[in-house]
């Protein structure tokens, strides 16, 4: 590591809500940058489950042992985020094939936007596989226990949220998308 030059890179993501599998993928960059920016993108269109502050926190919590991690938010073209903090990549976590296409095609779409900014992929650790945001939305949605997959703080927040929606009457899908 260069001692005159610190390597920051941004890892992206609506982390609606974040688990296990973005924890590992956002600890195990730190193996190859300096700063990690956990970068919580607020899609301005786009209803969540959680707002962009709640999120915020949740992740803040989660990782709240790292102190060369960081949390913010954006709501602009990823590269163009990149470029307004100085981050010299992107860090994007692989789980499946179908993350494989979705990624690529980002990747090329953010080189010809940014062909100074690196794209580098994690493959996510085999115990976190089979877990994705809307997986979980839809199970907490349920009433199921999704302890296995998110910290204590993130599943108490689900069922809390779930139990407000239901409160109000909110009759609210919640299904599975192969994108999350």
């Amino acid at each position: 590591m260069r001692q005159d030059h610190i390597c920051c890179a941004i890892y992206p993501g609506s982390f609606n809500p974040i688990h296990y599998g973005h924890i590992d993928i956002a600890r195990r960059a730190l193996r190859m940058f300096d700063i990690v920016i956990v970068a919580v993108y607020v899609h301005p269109g786009k209803p969540s489950l959680f707002s962009a502050e709640e999120r915020i926190t949740l992740v803040t919590e989660s990782l709240k042992d790292e102190p060369r991690i960081r949390v913010a938010s954006y709501d602009k073209l990823t590269v163009d985020y990149a470029r307004e903090i100085g981050a010299q990549a992107i860090v994007r976590g692989l789980r499946v094939f179908s993350d494989f296409e979705l990624e690529f095609r980002m990747a090329l779409a953010n080189r010809r936007l940014a062909p100074e900014i690196e794209i580098v992929n994690f493959i996510a650790a085999e115990e976190h596989l089979h877990i994705s945001s809307s997986t979980i939305r839809e199970i907490a949605s349920l009433g199921g226990d999704v302890a296995s997959m998110t910290p204590p703080h993130v599943a108490g927040a689900l069922r809390r949220r779930f139990a407000e929606l239901k409160a109000q009457g909110s009759n609210s899908s919640f299904m599975v998308s192969l994108n999350d």
